[in-house]
């Protein structure tokens, strides 16, 4: 008999854990298959944003990982011979969003959090150690064929939606026809995990040396964890390191005090950095997210949370849809929207990349002689330590225009409102109107009927700076957090939410009739 099931996630990674979560918080229930029979064993990602902090706190779970993460307080620039070229110092207390705008964590230790919280859920069926072999549209359903690896048996399973969340080799992602477009960068890299009591004396910050004679990276991971990475020659490999006597040429300068007795080496391996973007993201109702759809190199930490931000871009739409709050032809904002922002963050990286390993012996004469004076820029120092990520590109669920067009797109920070709450907490997961104007009452009363949350600003609060900043009086914001729409005239944002936005057949019902017809945002 075949199973069925409105979602099936194709991977159980912190992609996939993260979009089943957020799906099941508005009501959907999930089968996710992993060919793992448990958490992946080995650290990759190590290191996540206040944005994504913030996601992790909508699934409610911020207060267990901050008890296994540790903020990062800056980033020093290093030449090859060690010597400090600049050195950026960041306010872990200073975030738009709440939580600490850099943050290093052991990846095996979040997805043993996330699938424990995970089973908070009834919704959710997670089944380790399967082989998806066939994703096939099958009339408005998707079959999925799978191998349970522990007996051999087949199974079928029809998916209203189908997210491919399954990594770099993803199958899902053949099964649609699509391929990854390369990007043109290619780097060897040797990365080292080392576990030591022993007090390296070092500042808590990431360590970046910069030059073409070998680039690296220092980073404390963990109250007793530090994570190493360093490109290799031609003719190099793991193998080549695989021992703490090998590696101490790379590591010295970190552990000239430290005995090779109190190292442990928990991991050497060898990993071919990647710049790939999905050629489509999406085949009817089958979704690609996270590796699957596209690879960034780790110079800006965000290869990991790319994948987040998918899953939260995708998750409430296809709850919306499903509800009928939304019409179908929404899900098509996906990939417009994500497909773009990941774009510009693996440029970004390879920009940074470039800039720390690229040119040659002009390059490394050029970053002695510039990076130094980054200090002396007025507000570079301050971009530098910047956590915040572009805003999305247009789409059907971000309009931008004249009035408040800067924040159109961007997320809305999690500021303190009234109470002393933070806005996320009063949103709760769905939409929210921003104002510092009331709307009228019987505008009030239809935004009410939809769920619409409104938060009025105080005169000088965060919300309301930022609102004035945005030259903008109000500003609708998606459940994901996202500005869809932002206006200098609450009712006539409040006109466009009933008329323009494209509400599905639920929603649509009685939308106009508390409203008047007339009036765009002015």
């Amino acid at each position: 008999m075949t199973q069925q099931v409105p979602v099936v996630i194709v991977g159980a990674g912190p992609t996939g854990i993260v979009a089943a979560t957020l799906l099941a918080q508005y009501g959907v229930e999930s089968l996710v298959l992993e060919r793992w029979p448990g958490v992946y064993p080995q650290p990759r990602a190590v290191h996540l944003d206040d944005e994504i902090y913030r996601i992790l706190a909508r699934l409610g779970i911020a207060e267990q990982f901050a008890a296994i993460s540790r903020p990062t307080l800056g980033l020093r620039l290093l030449d090859w011979q060690f010597n400090v070229l600049a050195e950026f110092h960041r306010d872990a207390a200073r975030s738009d969003h709440g939580y600490p705008q850099a943050n290093m964590f052991d990846q095996p230790e979040l997805e043993c959090l996330l699938r424990r919280n995970l089973g908070r859920y009834s919704g959710v069926e997670l089944r380790g150690n399967c082989d998806v072999t066939a994703v096939r549209a099958e009339g408005d359903r998707t079959r999925v064929t799978f191998t349970d690896r522990s007996d051999g048996s087949v199974h079928r399973v029809d998916a209203e939606y189908v997210l491919g969340c399954d990594g770099a080799n993803s199958v899902v992602r053949a099964q649609i026809g699509s391929h990854m477009q390369d990007l043109k960068f290619e780097q060897r890299w040797l990365v080292v995990d080392v576990a030591t009591d022993a007090d390296l004396g070092q500042w808590d910050g990431v360590y970046q040396v910069c030059g073409r004679v070998r680039a690296g990276t220092y980073m404390r991971i963990g109250e007793n964890r530090y994570r190493w990475e360093f490109r290799l020659f031609d003719g190099e490999s793991a193998r080549d390191f695989d021992t703490v006597t090998t590696l101490r040429p790379l590591i010295a300068p970190w552990t000239t005090d430290v005995p090779d007795s109190e190292l442990t080496l928990l991991r050497v391996t060898e990993y071919t950095f990647r710049a790939q973007i999905a050629d489509r993201w999406r085949r009817g109702n089958i979704f690609l997210l996270g590796d699957a759809a596209h690879l960034t190199p780790p110079f800006i930490g965000q290869g990991m949370g790319a994948g987040v931000r998918d899953a939260m871009n995708l998750a409430w739409k296809i709850a919306a849809v499903r509800r009928g709050t939304l019409i179908a032809d929404a899900l098509n904002s996906y990939e417009r929207e994500r497909k773009c922002h990941a774009r510009a963050l693996i440029r970004l990286a390879l920009v940074i990349g470039w800039s720390m390993t690229g040119g040659g012996r002009v390059g490394d004469r050029a970053r002695r002689v510039m990076l130094p004076r980054l200090r002396f820029i007025p507000g570079l120092r301050e971009k530098v330590v910047d956590s915040t990520t572009p805003a999305l590109r247009r789409s059907a669920l971000v309009h931008k225009s004249l009035c408040g067009g800067p924040l159109c797109g961007a997320l809305c920070p999690n500021a303190v409102v009234a109470g002393h709450r933070r806005f996320d907490d009063v949103a709760g997961g769905g939409f929210a109107l921003v104002t510092r104007a009331q709307p009228a009452a019987d505008q009030e009363e239809l935004l009410r009927s939809h769920d619409v949350t409104i938060v009025r600003t105080r005169p000088g609060d965060e919300l309301d700076e930022w609102l004035r900043r945005g030259r903008a009086q109000a500003a609708l914001v998606r459940p994901d957090r996202t500005v869809l729409r932002a206006a200098r005239d609450v009712s006539g944002l409040c006109r466009w939410y009933s008329h323009r936005f494209p509400l599905g057949r639920e929603a649509r019902q009685g939308a106009g009739a508390a409203l008047p017809a007339s009036g765009k945002c002015r």
